[in-house]
């Protein structure tokens, strides 16, 4: 499988089904895409770690969105936005997206599973060059587009405080 020939005469694709370290003449989803020279293997390269990116950057999108249209409904539930249908008291108001709402929720999903599944691809390659930017690109996606945000209430750790304090002068 070395040097497969995938249709045309006048290129040859090295296309190995084990780890490979193939740069010149490497061929990434189609005969189209061959490696001709170094700067076009660092350019796909480069591509790679960027998809992997779009792909972690999608889907916070999509927990953002989502974050945003939970926020949006209580917000209405709180300022009794909805018509109560017997008098007596509810607990729970159901949430149901508007198909607008859903259409934006699936695109998202589409691009994020589009992305994930052309890298999937890419890494059944076997390149390890290409492997690498993969783990690169997952890596660099979390840090930049996923950076953990915890609000804690200040009374909330007050009070745990007090109890912690209330715990331990009595032990003394």
């Amino acid at each position: 499988m070395e040097g497969m020939d995938h249709g045309s005469s006048s290129s040859s694709c090295k296309v190995s089904m084990l780890f490979n370290f193939h740069t010149i003449d490497a061929c990434f989803l189609s005969t189209g895409w061959q490696i001709k020279n170094n700067g076009m293997f660092a350019a796909t390269c480069i591509g790679t770690i960027l998809l992997v990116v779009l792909v972690e950057f999608c889907r916070r999108i999509g927990r953002e969105y989502d974050n945003f249209l939970t926020r949006q409904f209580e917000r209405q539930a709180a300022h009794g936005t909805f018509a109560k249908k017997c008098e007596s008291a509810r607990t729970a108001v159901t949430f149901r997206a508007t198909p607008l709402q859903q259409l934006t929720r699936s695109v998202i999903h589409a691009v994020t599973f589009a992305g994930a599944y052309i890298t999937m691809l890419l890494a059944m390659y076997f390149n390890v060059y290409v492997i690498i930017c993969i783990f690169i690109g997952a890596g660099l996606g979390k840090f930049l587009c996923d950076w953990m945000v915890v609000t804690v209430g200040i009374d909330d750790v007050q009070d745990e405080t007090r109890k912690l304090e209330e715990t331990t002068i009595c032990c003394d």
